[in-house]
């Protein structure tokens, strides 16, 4: 075992090999006043030690188990975010090991005085480049911010509204820059669909901006298929289906207007209408050996020109 010495100012004894503090088996259970004085000695030993050997790594390991708890102090003021808080905690140990590595013991700080600011600035920094709903370029976030601060302060100073100009002025930036740094505040947080209409919504929801099927449409594409079709038919034939489709006759007026029988106008309206409905189906199978798209269903029995 290697020698240790006890120094009756020291609660904690040193290793006289290594000149490394004894470390607790789980730094995590020291409490926070021996976190700080322990911490004090790891850093003074680690300032004495070559950075990348093991003992190197071995303290200033320890020393972030033994100062996890600021991070965790750090994260509570963000557990309202959207964030899985273990990422937020994730993100503030990369900022606790920052400011280990940036922190000098002998200038007399404290280090929880040091290392707050670096732990909650690489937390904000992880919000800004993750809570955005459209990506933009950092310079327009960090835009946002300064226009949003801005505003506020010179509203305070004159006592009204500031105009665009007098924005760009003080930020030392264009108007063109001004609208641009608004233009990506809209990226920040997207609406949801599922959001009440209105400020005063009874929870209905918006569904009206969503897309809905449109029967139309199909009769449209009925009309294009039918157009070489009735092209085809005869001068007679085309002035009996718009007698009947389109004057709405019957088929004893139209018998009348053409001198033909009753029974005689319904045996020409069936065959036409049986020309035309073989000739659509055709046409469709046309289109499906040819991969084009498939047939809209009900296509094939919606052959009445003009609807």
């Amino acid at each position: 075992m290697a020698p240790v010495s006890s120094d009756t100012t020291d609660p904690f004894r040193i290793d006289l090999r290594t000149g490394t503090p004894e470390v607790p088996e789980d730094p995590l259970a020291v409490s926070t006043g021996e976190a700080r004085t322990l911490s004090v000695a790891l850093f003074r030993r680690l300032k004495e030690l070559s950075e990348g050997t093991p003992e190197y790594s071995y303290v200033r390991n320890t020393l972030v188990e033994l100062n996890l708890s600021l991070v965790k102090y750090a994260a509570r003021r963000f557990r309202n975010r959207s964030e899985p808080l273990e990422d937020i905690i994730q993100v503030g140990t990369v900022g606790l090991i920052k400011a280990i590595n940036r922190y000098d013991v002998e200038r007399g700080v404290e280090f929880t005085t040091f290392a707050i600011p670096t732990i909650t600035g690489e937390m904000k920094r992880f919000f800004r480049d993750t809570s955005w709903s459209v990506k933009v370029p950092r310079r327009l976030q960090e835009l946002r911010l300064d226009i949003a601060k801005t505003h506020d302060s010179l509203e305070q100073s004159l006592g009204r509204h500031p105009t665009d100009l007098e924005l760009a002025e003080h930020l030392g930036i264009t108007t063109e820059a001004l609208d641009e740094g608004r233009r990506a505040a809209n990226g920040y947080l997207a609406g949801s669909l599922d959001a009440p209409v209105g400020p005063e919504a009874d929870g209905s929801t918006r569904g009206w901006p969503l897309g809905e099927e449109e029967a139309a449409y199909d009769r449209i594409e009925c009309l294009e298929t039918l157009k070489p079709l009735l092209a085809t038919l005869s001068d007679r034939d085309r002035l009996i289906l718009s007698l009947r489709f389109g004057q709405e006759l019957n088929q004893s007026e139209i018998g009348d207007r053409l001198g033909l029988s009753q029974m005689h106008v319904s045996r020409l309206l069936s065959r036409i209408m049986t020309r035309l409905r073989t000739g659509m189906l055709e046409d469709e199978q046309d289109e499906d050996e040819d991969g084009d798209h498939a047939a809209p269903e009900g296509a094939g029995h919606a052959v009445r020109p003009g609807g």
